[in-house]
């Protein structure tokens, strides 16, 4: 029996039948071969049981295992993993597409001002579901996000995370100067709200806590002292930060850690660089501190949308990425600073950047020493890019044993793109890759895929899907 409306069967069982495409592996892996990195199923099935992946193949092969359950077939769409944005700010709602300036600036024109108002819930709470309701439009099944210094903010953003079945990960922002006096927080508040925070959130339904340092130029030694007690105690707790966006940001780093070599070290210092630590941006991290970023298992959040709406700079993708030494690489729209919430034009624009890193290590223009190895890892071609957004997020944040695939025993959270909307409207590009319904193979759809990001958008975004439930349907 086959359903065009969502059933559930009375053995809570959902079905879905469509084209999958995810990843099994790391496509760097695989230069010039990425495709073995990837699975592509043209007419698949899924089956989902209490929110968790029960079953996955063609539809021929296990249709017949199901034989009584209802289906709902979604046509003419690829259904990839739910993306994973590693970086964003919840209290930045309101000033999205604010006139940026560069970073400092614009922190304290606009985005301290507005994150005060946070402490108020109504506020607040009336902001979480615009937040929530944006991530879902652009195919964002889970984030990473900061609040603010208020508790109030982290409260209300995991009551509305819990209210969409969402996982997420979040913390009571700390910072005790560079802001206003009605936004910083003492150390010794901070480390007792976010021991409440935690004891309260922390792994309770699909909630993950972040003990969240905003970033070294906010953060007195005794407010990372604050962190790292913090992480002693709850060891199984995430870090979220910022690193090396802005020059100017490096050099009043060092100006404020002295006794540090670099900011990599301020970190260091304090304990806190890990597995589960996650700094967004980097990209003025020297090749020493992205080797020691790898050997400490540490992660990076790579936020092109914002590096290029502040004039931060261009993130070094093959640098981070050295088979040596590989970073693991998320990727975050970093809404507000980044001007969309959608994880489709972050890949435009990451695709971009990659591109002109190596025109500047093309040797014959510039004093650039020229890399092929690095450069080739700069190019973000469609198998590269997705899994990024997909598995390469969920491996970044020590996610990939709940998300990231289609794999059996990992939950259900999931995304159905139509290669036909926005820009793509008249199907003129489908008709460039196949005239079928649904791609025939792999690289079609993988072509399909790079149409999406090259020229798309949240429009793109059909269906978004969290807990095997359908949580977004465009209009």
């Amino acid at each position: 029996m086959e359903k065009n409306q969502i059933e559930t069967s009375q053995s809570g069982i959902t079905c879905i039948r469509g084209a999958f495409f995810d990843f099994l592996d790391d496509p760097w892996k695989y230069i010039e071969r990425e495709h073995e990195s990837a699975r592509y199923i043209r007419d698949g099935l899924l089956v989902v049981e209490g929110g968790i992946i029960k079953d996955f193949g063609s539809f021929d092969k296990l249709s017949p295992k199901y034989p009584d359950q209802p289906v709902t077939h979604i046509k003419n769409r690829i259904i990839l993993p739910g993306f994973i944005d590693g970086h964003i700010h919840f209290p930045q709602v309101r000033v999205l597409g604010a006139y940026g300036k560069q970073l400092l600036d614009w922190l304290q024109m606009w985005i301290f001002p507005e994150e005060i108002k946070y402490a108020n819930r109504d506020y607040a709470s009336e902001a979480a579901k615009r937040f929530f309701d944006d991530l879902l439009a652009g195919g964002t099944t889970t984030c990473q996000a900061f609040t603010t210094s208020s508790p109030v903010s982290t409260e209300v953003f995991f009551a509305e995370a819990e209210r969409r079945g969402m996982r997420t990960i979040a913390g009571l922002t700390g910072i005790d100067r560079f802001a206003p006096p009605d936004y910083v927080i003492t150390p010794d508040d901070f480390y007792s709200e976010s021991k409440r925070l935690i004891e309260t959130y922390h792994r309770k339904g699909r909630h993950l806590y972040a003990i969240t340092p905003r970033f070294a130029v906010g953060c007195t030694d005794a407010m990372m002292e604050a962190c790292a007690k913090l992480k002693k105690e709850f060891p199984d707790c995430w870090i979220n930060t910022h690193i090396s966006e802005n020059p100017t940001e490096v050099r009043q780093a060092k100006q404020e850690f002295p006794d540090c070599t670099d900011y990599t070290a301020v970190h260091e210092k304090h304990g806190l660089l890990g597995p589960k630590f996650t700094a967004g941006h980097g990209v003025w991290l020297s090749n020493d501190e992205f080797r020691r970023f790898a050997k400490a298992g540490a992660g990076v959040c790579f936020c092109p949308l914002s590096n290029l709406f502040l004039g931060s700079g261009l993130f070094r993708i093959g640098r981070a990425l050295d088979p040596d030494h590989r970073v693991r690489l998320s990727l975050g729209c970093d809404m507000g600073g980044g001007n969309a919430f959608s994880l489709i034009r972050v890949l435009e624009e990451a695709y971009k950047v990659g591109m002109c890193n190596n025109t500047m290590l093309d040797g014959s223009v510039n004093e650039r020493e020229h890399d092929a190895a690095e450069a080739e890892r700069n190019k973000l071609n469609p198998y590269r890019a997705f899994y990024l957004a997909t598995l390469g997020g969920a491996q970044a944040l020590y996610l990939d044993d709940v998300l990231g695939n289609f794999n059996v025993g990992k939950e259900a959270d999931f995304v159905a793109l139509d290669w036909n909307a926005g820009q793509l409207a008249l199907d003129w590009h489908q008709s460039l890759v196949t005239t079928e319904s649904a791609p025939a193979t792999i690289d079609q759809a993988a072509m399909l895929l790079f149409g999406i990001m090259a020229c798309g958008d949240d429009r793109n975004v059909d269906e978004t899907w969290i807990n095997g439930k359908r949580a977004y349907k465009k209009g």
